[in-house]
């Protein structure tokens, strides 16, 4: 049994908290050991998860332990796990057994899959990418690091998705397209062309958005 350690005692940290004893059930592989969070107060009124060990920037891992970043902005997800890897520190893949994933795709460090997502045949998954339950990713599909896949989304096979982009609930990308790094697809968005860096997309067909 390995220690793990979140990072992040908010919101999506206590999901993963109780996301871990949930596998748990299936095959007893990780004792929570805590949260790393330089909110020392952020789980009051929450009595039933592990306490608060540390910040991040104060912490230094131990032997046995590994990692996991609970922090929804991929921005900060990288900055935090940097943080704590130049210290020797190693991330946990999560990957939920009511999860169909194929035995050639390729996942990567501190990724999670969760309930009912479908990764199919030669996906590759890029590090420290979130993929929310029922999503379905084609074969051949290619999601980058820091990456947030949110609940109920379809990849079509062959697209490929660039680095800290966020694809919201329920968006489809259609096959062979490629959605540049940096991107926002909006939610219910059907994507039909491809998108370029550092845009905000919307709608059905998806087209560009301003703020």
């Amino acid at each position: 049994m390995k220690d793990i350690i979140i990072i992040g005692a908010r919101g999506y940290g206590r999901e993963i908290h109780d996301f871990i004893k949930h596998l748990n059930t299936y095959r007893n592989e990780y004792k929570i050991v805590g949260f790393l969070d330089d909110k020392s107060d952020a789980l009051q009124g929450f009595d039933r998860y592990a306490p608060i060990i540390s910040s991040v920037e104060e912490y230094l891992p131990q032997k046995n332990e590994v990692f996991f970043c609970a922090l929804g902005d991929a921005f900060a997800r990288e900055k935090y796990i940097n943080i704590i890897k130049n210290k020797g520190g190693h991330f946990a893949s999560l990957i939920h057994p009511t999860s169909i994933v194929n035995s050639n795709a390729i996942i990567g460090e501190g990724v999670v899959i969760s309930a009912y997502s479908i990764v199919s045949s030669c996906v590759k998954i890029g590090n420290n990418t979130i993929v929310h339950p029922f999503c379905n990713l084609g074969h051949d599909t290619e999601v980058a690091d820091n990456c947030t896949i949110e609940s109920y989304c379809f990849f079509g096979g062959f697209s490929k998705i660039g680095h800290h982009t966020t694809i919201h609930t329920r968006s489809t990308i259609l096959p062979h397209i490629i959605v540049g790094d940096n991107v926002s697809v909006g939610a219910g968005s059907v994507v039909i062309r491809n998108v370029k860096s550092n845009t905000s997309i919307f709608g059905v067909p998806a087209k560009k958005i301003e703020f």
